[in-house]
């Protein structure tokens, strides 16, 4: 299997890369896999019972302010302060190789693809990111960088003086501004335009089955274009026909692939 995927690497003139929470672990940030999995990683959330689906909802936002930002604010921390594993910079210099370059789909919120280098303007967030703030009320549609907050004190709207919260999709939301995902979208369904003719590979790297939105993402492109699909996953790792499956871990996968 390694060989063959190494084959389709080398033959490709263009990267998709996908990716979800198992491509950061091993930098370690947690994958929050299981309620146990999320209690290990946010002791708080065991003590009231909560499991991730229900913490990561926005009604803490009005409902128990300081309880949503202690728990979303650690992770802001948390990912300023994380850096990148070896592979995501071994990715990038192999999909800057390519004659069409590469574009990025994941569902994490972390900014660890900015973080190694890779272009802004070449990263889908589906899901929003933790680095970027909006509105609780929703008084506006604007969008904001988290950078220069402190989290000293809850994070405010400057239009209405609102209490904040990441620009993150949560479970059960509706007030979610997705703006600036829809505008990367737009960036990533014209370079896959663009690229019409080319020979695209698909590296998806720790999408799991409990949230499948990048593996369906990764199996639709790969139809619609024809591309050949890497799946890496050391679990999750059932891939559909034509595709290859490597069971490991993302940043051990990238070792071998790309040598």
């Amino acid at each position: 299997m390694f060989e063959n995927a190494k084959e389709i690497i080398l033959k490709a003139d263009a990267i998709l890369i996908s990716a979800g929470a198992g491509m950061g672990v091993d930098s370690g940030l947690p994958d929050f896999r299981g309620r146990d999995g999320f209690w290990r990683a946010y002791p708080m959330a065991k003590e009231l019972g909560l499991s991730f689906e229900e913490l990561a909802n926005p009604r803490w936002f009005k409902d128990d302010p300081n309880l949503a930002w202690k728990f979303y604010g650690h992770r802001l921390l948390l990912y300023r302060d994380t850096t990148p594993h070896d592979g995501f910079y071994k990715l990038l210099e192999l999909a800057n190789s390519k004659k069409y370059g590469y574009f990025v789909f994941t569902s994490n919120v972390d900014g660890q693809f900015q973080k190694a280098g890779f272009d802004s303007d070449k990263i889908v967030e589906v899901h929003g990111s933790i680095h970027h703030l909006q509105c609780v009320n929703r008084c506006c549609d604007d969008i904001w960088s988290a950078k220069n907050e402190n989290l000293n004190s809850h994070p405010k709207c400057p239009k209405c003086n609102s209490l904040a919260r990441p620009n993150i999709l949560m479970f059960g939301d509706w007030e979610w501004i997705e703006n600036r995902t829809h505008y990367q979208y737009q960036k990533l369904n014209q370079w896959l335009y663009d690229i019409d003719k080319a020979n695209l590979a698909i590296l998806e790297f720790g999408a799991g089955h409990s949230v499948p939105t990048v593996r369906m993402f990764s199996e639709d492109i790969a139809r619609r274009k024809n591309a050949k699909l890497i799946r890496v996953n050391p679990r999750d790792s059932d891939v559909p026909n034509g595709a290859i499956s490597l069971s490991l871990k993302a940043k051990e996968a990238i070792d071998v692939i790309c040598k």
